[in-house]
C-alpha cells in the first residue's frame, strides 16, 4: 500500500488528492481566479480524506507541486504539506509543476512544452520528450519568434498551459498543436509522486522550499 495526499497550489486551482499507489481515490478541486488557497486548502485536504475514509496517520507520503508558480499560491502549498509532514512524521515528495502539467498529455512520439503564465511575454517552461523526460531545464524565458525554433523545427510539438495563449501568436510551424486552458492539478501529482516514493525520493522537511524560479516581485503603488 501507498496512500499519498497530492497538494497543488501553484496556479489559480487549489487541488488536493489522494492516491493508492498509482490509482486516484479522491479528489478536490476549485479554479477560483481569485486564488482562495488559503480559505480553502484545509477544507479541501480534510474532504479527500474524509472521502478515502483515511486520517492523516494512515498517509504514506505527502506529495506537494514544488513550483515554479504563483509565489503566494507555492508558500500556502508547501507550507502547508511541511506542516502535516512534521505533525504527522510522513515523508515529503517534492513534484516540478511543469512536469506534472506536461503528464496531462499522452503522446507515442513528438516533444511536449509546459507554458505556465508569468509577468508580460514571459513564461516558466521546460522540455519534455514523449517519456516525460527533460531535454531542456526549467527557466523563465521572455518569448520572441525564435524560442524553441530547435524543437519546433524537428518534431511535432505539443504546447500546453497558461502561457501558450502569448506565444501562439508567434509561431509559423504547423506541426505544432496547442493546449491553452490546461491548469495544473492534483491528479497528476499522484502518478509521478509514486514513483518517487518506491525509489525512496524524499525531501528534508525542514530545509524544503519551494522552487521559486524568480525572486518575488509586487507592483509598487500608483503615486496620486
Amino acid at each position: 500500500m501507498a496512500k499519498i495526499l497530492c497538494i497543488e497550489t501553484s496556479s489559480t486551482n487549489c487541488s488536493v488528492a489522494i492516491y493508492n499507489k498509482n490509482t486516484l481515490v479522491s479528489l478536490k478541486e476549485d479554479n477560483n481566479k481569485g486564488y482562495s488557497h488559503a480559505e480553502s486548502l484545509h477544507l479541501f485536504i480534510n474532504e479527500v480524506l474524509e472521502s478515502a475514509k483515511i486520517k492523516i496517520d494512515d498517509l504514506d507520503a505527502i506529495a506537494v507541486s514544488k513550483g515554479p508558480g504563483s509565489y503566494t499560491g507555492l508558500r500556502i502549498g508547501v507550507s502547508s504539506a511541511k506542516g502535516l509532514c512534521y505533525a504527522s512524521n510522513t515523508p515529503l515528495i517534492s513534484i516540478n509543476t511543469l512536469e506534472s502539467l506536461a503528464r496531462q498529455l499522452v503522446i507515442s512520439e513528438g516533444k511536449i512544452i509546459p507554458m505556465l503564465d508569468a509577468r508580460r511575454m514571459e513564461v516558466y517552461t521546460n522540455v519534455l520528450d514523449s517519456n516525460y523526460k527533460i531535454i531542456e531545464e526549467t527557466q523563465a524565458l521572455i518569448l520572441d519568434e525564435k524560442s524553441f525554433q530547435q524543437h519546433l523545427t524537428s518534431s511535432k510539438s505539443y504546447l500546453i498551459g497558461s502561457g501558450v495563449s502569448k506565444f501562439k501568436p508567434l509561431i509559423q510551424h504547423e506541426a505544432v498543436e496547442f493546449i491553452e486552458d490546461a491548469i495544473p492539478s492534483a491528479k497528476e501529482l499522484g502518478l509521478i509522486a509514486y514513483e518517487k516514493f518506491l525509489r525512496n525520493e524524499f525531501e528534508n522537511v525542514a530545509y524544503f522550499e519551494p522552487f521559486y524560479l524568480k525572486d518575488f516581485q509586487t507592483t509598487p503603488p500608483k503615486k496620486k
